[in-house]
């Protein structure tokens, strides 16, 4: 077998060549203004906030830090400005029920022109009322009902006494109301000498006192009714004052709203209201120190205007960052009053779908989701196509507290929710709601294929955002080591990261390092110096790990070969920085029933995928050796040192060679590390952080000494991943580094041990002295002993039966 050579040092990187740019400095280049990569999203997006069904809403996945928003309100901005502006939206009182106010739909700019109309009207009218009231025609009026009820009561009282009179009897008045007397000569007859009068004298006259009683009881029955008479009269003719200001007044407001019949009958209602209770408007104002304005019997005609857009134009964007359930729906807020709590209309506060009612709300759905109620009530109102304003106490009936029921306003919105993939198809699976209300996904790609015309979009883009940032332009080398950034940050040698905030940040950050240096354009001496701060800032850790390998605390070798015992790598994440280190795995093979016990699933620390690549090598080592005959072992396999969980099958091609060597008992290089998946058929797979597995063995073995046999072997499906540093690059062209690509297991272990895996011929043989033919002669060695063992035991038995 062909020994299997090295990689290419050009295979381990690929550079941009800033000589492929005609620009000296991004400062020539042209703002970028299409969207890199992101056609497929985009057009979602359109679609999304072009059709007007129901339940086509918008959600937008993808990580953050990707432009999507910013992206996505763009887009929405240049389409809402040629759309009709919204409605304006008011809460005025209802004079009829106080306690459920009524929703007014004005066009846009006259919700604010309707409240200051009101705000006028009532302020005129608190002077020029108290004014008609106090005017010498009013006053003549009132003066002509008063006279004319006195003058019809005293000609009433004076046709009785005349009658009493003509009759010998007398009409009094008393303190205690009215009495009759007999007279004589006009006179009244004492009391004494009444009582000498004739008993025929006295009947007559008794009867005729007691008509007269009787019409005087008649007259005094009919005096309330006079004065109710009198009250109406004066009513009216206050009914009729105030009418005669209000109604010149609103007339006017009328023909300024003549198209609007809701604010026509509004008016109406305002009309007859304040003639109704011109008393308020007649009062002196109430000392200024109660504090109660809210409450104030004027405010019953404010206007409350939920929302305007004022001077703007186009469909209204809102963006949310706070979205609480009172946030999105709105509140009704309350005043403490003489130690209650109340409320009224004019304290009716709106929320974001108000303001965006009749173009597009953003919401983060992370924040949504955390707010209590706040994707429910966000639900209900698309479900409903309306906004009803609900306290969470009210809803929940946990307070007592008097509140307003406003009347529902409609709902015409788009919703476009920005979240990560996994709460997208959280709520897609276990959200019956959600499917129906957000139709529309739009899918932001987080890589973009690279070639020139990539790499030019590339450039024009951190020329945009240089500009945008106020930051140094970039030379054209500066802009190639940005490229290559962006290939690093997705681990793919022919793909570009579409993640504008680490681009915005590395920029930022070279500006920060050409300002230090005194350089007026950012060169690549400083964009490499951003990203070396940048890592440095965070590897710590990686440090310290590094520290106890070479103190031997952790024990790796990168020498000499040990049987069943080889270096894999893994890889730790700590939020953005991730880092590789070799751990050490080791192999223990025996005489067994076929079983393979992964260490750390018995103990509970091995996650499921690393835990199925344990089982993909059980069917292997089946497939392979025990076709013909049961495999006669038992094996071991652990992670040396490992104290935490776990995961992944990037170490199930190490710990195949690793067991492979422990049953062919033919030692591994430490010199190597190794890196890759396998399966069933013993074939490479590939993985992922490649760079920085192969960068983490590689700085191990640079603090201790190149020997120009130590490297790395990794699936020839990760070739194409390769973007490493430029020491490690450097190290391989020196020939003091390598890194092997393979295919199979068979490659792997033949790198390892120095030794061929050797092919089965036709009869199933495998050469001799090869890895194979080491494996299977161990294989069926314990197969024979195992027979041996059987054989004796049945025979012992026989044995014991016979005697």
């Amino acid at each position: 077998m062909t020994p299997l050579p090295p990689l290419a040092p050009q295979q381990l990187h690929h550079p941009c060549d800033p000589l492929q740019f005609s620009f000296q400095t991004t400062a020539e280049l042209e703002d970028l203004t299409e969207i890199i990569g992101q056609t497929r999203a985009m057009n979602a997006v359109r679609f999304g906030a072009g059709i007007r069904q129901e339940g086509y809403n918008l959600f937008v996945l993808g990580p953050s830090g990707m432009g999507k928003r910013s992206m996505v309100q763009q887009l929405l901005e240049k389409k809402a400005r040629s759309e009709p502006a919204p409605f304006d939206w008011c809460y005025i009182n209802n004079f009829s029920d106080p306690h459920k106010p009524l929703a007014l739909r004005l066009p846009t700019g006259k919700g604010a022109d309707l409240r200051r109309d009101m705000e006028r009207l009532v302020d005129y009218l608190r002077t020029a009322i108290p004014a008609s009231f106090d005017s010498e025609e009013y006053r003549t009026k009132i003066t002509a009902i008063q006279d004319e009820y006195s003058r019809q009561q005293e000609e009433t009282f004076k046709a009785l006494g005349e009658d009493a009179d003509a009759k010998g009897v007398a009409l009094l008045r008393t303190p205690d109301g009215f009495a009759f007397a007999p007279t004589r000569d006009h006179e009244v007859i004492p009391q004494e000498e009444y009582e000498k009068l004739p008993e025929k004298e006295k009947r007559r006259l008794a009867t005729v006192i007691s008509e007269l009683q009787d019409r005087l009881a008649k007259i005094l029955r009919q005096i309330p009714q006079w004065r109710k008479a009198r009250s109406e009269r004066v009513k009216q003719l206050n009914r009729e004052t105030m009418l005669s200001v209000v109604e010149h007044l609103i007339n006017d407001l009328r023909e300024d709203y003549a198209g609007l019949p809701e604010v026509l009958k509004y008016l109406d209602v305002v009309q007859q209201n304040m003639v109704e209770h011109g008393d308020d408007f007649r009062k002196q104002e109430e000392s200024a120190n109660t504090g109660e304005m809210a409450h104030h019997a004027f405010h019953r005609y404010e206007v409350n205007v939920l929302v305007t857009d004022g001077q703007k134009h186009g469909a209204p964007i809102v963006s949310e960052d706070s979205p609480s359930y009172s946030n999105l729906v709105g509140r009704v807020e309350h005043i403490s009053q003489m130690g209650a709590l109340v409320t009224d209309f004019t304290l009716i506060k709106p929320g974001a779908l108000h303001q965006a009612n009749g173009g597009y709300l953003l919401l983060d759905i992370r924040k949504v989701l955390m707010q209590p109620f706040a994707w429910e009530g966000l639900k209900r109102a698309l479900q409903t196509r309306e906004i009803r304003i609900e306290s969470l106490g009210q809803m929940l009936s946990i307070v007592s507290t008097v509140s307003l029921e406003p009347e529902p306003i409609p709902l015409d919105v788009k919703i476009v929710l920005f979240g990560d993939r996994l709460l997208y198809y959280l709520l897609e699976q276990y959200d019956p709601d959600f499917g129906e209300l957000f139709k529309v996904v739009a899918d932001f790609e987080e890589r973009i294929e690279r070639n020139p015309d990539s790499h030019m979009l590339y450039a024009r883009l951190v020329a945009t955002l240089c500009r945008k940032e106020k930051l140094r332009p970039l030379d054209r080398g500066a802009v190639a080591r940005v490229i290559e950034y962006g290939a690093r940050l997705v681990g793919d040698s022919e793909r570009l990261s579409t993640h504008m905030r680490s681009v915005a940040d590395l920029l930022r950050e070279s500006d920060y390092w050409a300002h230090e240096a005194g350089r007026a354009v950012i060169g690549a001496a400083d964009v490499q110096q951003a990203i070396d701060t940048q890592i440095h800032r965070q590897d710590r850790l990686r440090s310290r790990l590094h520290e106890e390998i070479l103190r031997g605390t952790l024990m790796i070798d990168t020498q000499g070969a040990v049987t069943g015992q080889i270096n894999a790598l893994s890889v730790l994440s700590l939020g953005d920085f991730a880092f590789a280190m070799p751990t050490r795995i080791t192999a223990t093979a025996r005489l067994g029933e076929g079983d393979l016990v992964n260490i750390e699933r018995e103990v509970k620390l091995s996650g499921a995928i690393h835990s199925k690549g344990v089982l993909i090598l059980s069917a292997f080592l089946a497939a392979r050796y025990g076709q013909s005959r049961p495999l006669a072992f038992s094996a071991s396999l652990v992670f040396e040192q490992s104290y935490g969980m776990i995961d992944g099958d990037s170490a199930s091609m190490a710990e195949l060679c690793v067991l492979l060597s422990r049953l062919a008992n033919v030692p591994i290089k430490q010199s190597f590390a190794i890196t890759g998946s396998v399966n069933q058929l013993g074939q490479a797979q590939a993985i992922g952080a490649v760079n920085e597995k192969i960068e983490g063995f590689f700085d191990i073995c640079v603090a201790r000494g190149l020997t120009g046999e130590q490297g790395v072997l990794i699936p020839a499906a990760n070739v194409k991943h390769l973007m490493l540093r430029w020491d490690v690059v450097a190290a391989a062209q020196a020939g003091h580094f390598h890194i092997y690509a393979v295919e199979n297991v068979d490659q792997a272990v033949a790198l390892l041990t120095g030794l061929p895996a050797g092919e089965a011929d036709s009869k199933g043989n495998y050469p001799s002295g090869s890895i194979n033919q080491r494996v299977a002669a161990r294989l069926a060695e314990w197969v024979d002993i195992r027979k041996s063992l059987a054989a004796g035991k049945k025979a012992k038995n026989r044995s014991k039966e016979r005697s």
